[in-house]
């Protein structure tokens, strides 16, 4: 896939970093890890600008995460969970991964967005949560933006500085995503199991009052 990403990037250079963070966005798979240090390496060499580079890839960035806000908003979290289970795997979907952007979500609130633009594992994914909780779609996008420059910067830094040892730093975001990613899927549990015991400690107290 680093090849492909580069000869991509070089054949169509902004407008090349532009759809591949679009299709980041839209598609798991596709990892800002590889892509954006790649871009980070032609802006150090001085074949790209850094402006130019950021703009390109926050818009693919931004318009990549629309599909998937407006998809859960329209249908809501059970049908959202449904279509997942049954059509998923055809876009490396998992239901273990949605539920675990939305206990990232129940957590933190909007505060979820932010943070979870800079989490390996959650980014690509923290937009569902915020279409079934009918987050405003201005703050929706001024958090993923803001979330979104300081991941994307920090990339092309790591491109800028390692120029052909980048792919190092790849190396360890990619096990500390699957790490992040593990440990939201366990919160997602726990947090679920949380507000089932709750839900039936309340039932329970209502019973006894009666």
């Amino acid at each position: 896939m680093e090849q492909w990403i580069n000869d991509i990037v070089g054949a169509f250079g902004y407008l090349g970093i532009f759809l591949l963070m679009m299709a980041e966005n839209l598609f798991p798979p596709i990892p800002s890890e590889v892509i954006m240090p790649i871009a980070g390496i032609s802006v150090g060499s001085g074949q790209m600008s850094l402006s130019l580079v950021l703009i390109s890839a926050l818009a693919g960035t931004l318009l990549g995460n629309l599909p998937w806000y407006f998809i859960a908003r329209a249908v809501g979290r059970e049908r959202f969970m449904e279509l997942v289970a049954r059509w998923g795997k055809y876009v490396a979907l998992k239901v273990s991964d949605v539920e675990a952007a939305i206990a990232w979500f129940d957590r933190h609130g909007g505060k979820a967005v932010l943070l979870g633009r800079m989490a390996p594992g959650v980014r690509t994914l923290i937009s569902v949560p915020a279409g079934l909780a009918e987050m405003p779609l201005t703050r929706f996008l001024i958090l993923s933006a803001v979330g979104s420059v300081i991941w994307i910067g920090f990339l092309i830094g790591v491109g800028m500085f390692l120029r052909a040892n980048w792919h190092l730093v790849a190396a360890v975001i990619d096990p500390l995503g699957k790490l992040l990613l593990v440990l939201a899927v366990a919160g997602a549990i726990g947090w679920i199991a949380w507000r089932r015991w709750r839900e039936r400690g309340s039932a329970r107290d209502e019973a006894d009052a009666d």
